[in-house]
């Protein structure tokens, strides 16, 4: 729905990809274990089924690279995408 109302031309997906043991691993606040212990119902990848994007514009594995390194890939891969925007 969002890119149908920004527009083909302006919508960037970027599908960050993690394996739900890192994302439990990063969890700060516990989320995760509050979700697996029936604290929080209907949490995303665990009593929740998630899909990810079918057709992202660019996917990110951040298992093994750290937060400094997504962040310089994302930008990159924006400015690659958006570039024509300014011919």
């Amino acid at each position: 729905m969002a890119k149908d109302i920004i527009g083909n031309e302006c919508f960037i997906e970027i599908y960050i990809s993690t394996s739900l043991g890192i994302c439990e691993k990063r969890d700060v606040k516990g989320l995760y274990r509050k979700a697996r212990n029936g604290e929080i119902r209907n949490f995303t990848g665990i009593d929740s089924p998630y899909e990810p994007p079918s057709t992202p514009n660019f996917t990110l594995n951040t298992s093994s690279i750290d937060p400094v390194r997504s962040l310089e890939e994302i930008y990159q891969k924006i400015y690659q995408l958006t570039s024509f925007i300014d011919e």
